[in-house]
């Protein structure tokens, strides 16, 4: 026999992992199947998020390069910028074989010196802290809702127009330090964000 309150708690944390929705005056309900629920708080990699949906990962490196012009990027009204090099990467990122984002990501080589060598189509967060022993403190990211650019409906696999969720990343390892800029794609029929706010 299970309490009151310990159920509360389990739906709680049900709800918070975007399983089930709670509609006022008529109960919870399983949420419907084929969409990611991700927090928009909560520093959580692809590859987590995704398993943590019961599905299973994949990320296909589709290119890769070395700027020697740095890269900067203005997020809620504040710009950033990486100084060169930076080695820029594009990924592909699969759930069970379907195509959920395009990434883009900027990343310091004064951080990460031959990252280019590594491989990359595993975690990053697990190669920051693993192999270059540097730990995330925090990420800034703003959100736009957008129609998918045409020349990417063959990566998605899509013949129309979708919606999309394009996200624009700053990710710090320290005070002021930045380690990467972001700029992905998300498909918006796949993908929710969601966000907790208190007072």
């Amino acid at each position: 026999e299970v309490s009151n309150t310990t159920a509360r708690k389990v739906l709680h944390e049900i709800e918070r992992a975007g399983w089930a929705t709670k509609i006022k005056g008529k109960g919870t309900f399983v949420t419907s199947s084929g969409i990611i629920q991700r927090s928009a708080t909560k520093i959580l990699s692809f590859t987590k998020n995704m398993r943590q949906a019961g599905l299973v990962p994949k990320t296909r490196l589709l290119d890769k390069r070395i700027i020697k012009t740095g890269k900067h990027t203005t997020v809620s009204g504040r710009t950033y910028a990486i100084k060169h090099p930076v080695c820029k990467i594009t990924r592909m990122r699969l759930a069970d074989d379907t195509t959920m984002m395009i990434e883009e990501r900027y990343i310091s080589m004064d951080f990460c010196p031959g990252i280019e060598k590594e491989n990359l189509e595993g975690s990053l967060y697990d190669l920051y802290r693993d192999h270059y022993k540097l730990q995330i403190s925090q990420i800034d990211q703003s959100l736009q809702a957008i129609i998918i650019p045409a020349e990417l409906n063959a990566h998605f696999h899509v013949n129309q127009a979708i919606p999309g969720l394009q996200v624009h990343g700053v990710t710090f390892c320290g005070r002021e330090l930045v380690l990467e800029i972001e700029d992905s794609i998300y498909r918006g029929d796949r993908y929710h964000f969601t966000v907790q706010a208190t007072p």
